[in-house]
């Protein structure tokens, strides 16, 4: 159930409740593909980091270890410690991604694990029975991801499949809440807009997942290469025809300052690899800008990455000496640099809440939707 509690022009603040507790939004879900944010952090670091929302991918769980035996260990939330709302997404960016070894029918798609090589065959219903394994908070249609560019006559024949694959997710997802032996019978279901580039076609698409009266409605296909003007040219036309009593989600997405121009076009919810790959690799964030920490300015440097951040990184180490672990090969190097990342990223959707409660959005916007993605 979604709450809106106030708007700034067409910026939300709200509240969603969930069988697995409440989320503040805006929000930004954490990513951690196999039940892990990789760089050596469990779920009980995300609380510290304060996260609000993880996010599994049905596909890579369900090829290892199998949605099947992580039903068996009682979900996951169970599996992996982890008592806050989960969202799984479909599989669906993962056939796209695999794209030379994929399929496609009506009924599904049959594609090679990227693991082993053996066949898989994933269709809306198989979608809906993994994630209803897996217990997840909120599930995601399968969908079919396409391309960007692709012709619009393309474009406009997958919107058509993505619509009578989501009618069967639904009634697939009905289905197994309504059994006696499902691990979270509330389980959530949230649609995907689909449409390239195309505005009327993403409209049109719109228009008619929304006669469905999901849980939620997610942006799809978008951040894949396209320019950043595209994506928010197709967020502006699209949400006009978005639920406005239903969470909005921005998928794979993005850069602090992406964020902060999507939710100032009236999006929600936000995940996205980045904050974590890029620590990985010594690209931290910071309220200056973005701080390689592989400069060799840095080897003497006492200060923490940001003066301006509590985290657990920042609170106990310098940057010298997180330049030092990434020198040395460290793993700890890693594990430093995604804490403070991630907590950057949950800061920074703390402060735009935070800013929607003042009335104060566009003044936030305006200092540091630049700034933040600026390098140092």
């Amino acid at each position: 159930m979604y709450h809106l509690i106030k708007k700034e022009g067409h910026a939300r603040r709200g509240s969603f409740d969930t069988v697995h507790g409440n989320v503040q939004t805006p929000a930004f879900m954490n990513v951690g593909t196999s039940a892990a944010i990789k760089g050596g952090i469990s779920s009980y670091d995300l609380r510290d980091l304060k996260c609000q929302v993880e996010l599994c991918n049905t596909y890579h769980l369900h090829v290892r270890p199998g949605d099947q035996l992580i039903r068996r260990m009682g979900g996951l939330h169970k599996f992996m410690g982890w008592e806050r709302p989960i969202l799984t997404d479909s599989g669906g960016f993962q056939v796209f991604s695999l794209a030379s070894l994929r399929k496609i029918s009506e009924e599904g798609v049959t594609f090679a694990s990227h693991v082993d090589g053996r066949k898989i065959f994933m269709s809306p219903e198989i979608s809906m029975q993994i994630q209803s394994n897996l217990g997840s908070t909120i599930a995601m249609a399968f969908d079919e991801c396409v391309e960007n560019p692709s012709t619009r006559e393309y474009s406009e024949k997958s919107c058509a499949r993505t619509t009578r694959w989501l009618i069967r997710c639904k009634a697939e997802m009905e289905r197994l809440n309504s059994l006696p032996d499902t691990i979270n019978p509330h389980q959530m279901l949230f649609g995907i807009n689909q449409g390239c580039v195309y505005d009327d076609l993403r409209i049109a698409h719109m228009k008619e997942i929304a006669k469905l009266d999901l849980d939620g409605y997610a942006i799809g296909g978008l951040a894949v290469g396209e320019p950043a003007e595209d994506m928010y040219r197709i967020i502006e036309a699209v949400e006009p025809y978005m639920p406005s009593e239903k969470p909005r989600y921005l998928m794979g997405v993005g850069t602090p300052g992406n964020i902060i121009e999507a939710v100032w076009r009236g999006v929600d919810l936000f995940d996205c690899v980045m904050p974590s790959r890029n620590a990985r690799h010594g690209h931290l964030n910071t309220w200056s800008g973005i701080r390689n920490i592989m400069n060799a300015k840095y080897a003497e440097d006492e200060q923490p990455i940001d003066p301006q951040c509590d985290c657990p990184t920042c609170r106990r180490h310098s940057r010298a000496y997180l330049r030092h672990l990434f020198k040395a090969n460290e793993m700890l190097a890693m594990r430093l640099a995604v804490m403070h990342n991630l907590y950057f990223y949950n800061t920074l959707m703390e402060k735009i809440r935070e800013a929607l409660d003042n009335g104060t959005f566009a003044q936030f916007r305006e200092q540091y939707s630049t700034l933040l993605d600026t390098r140092i």
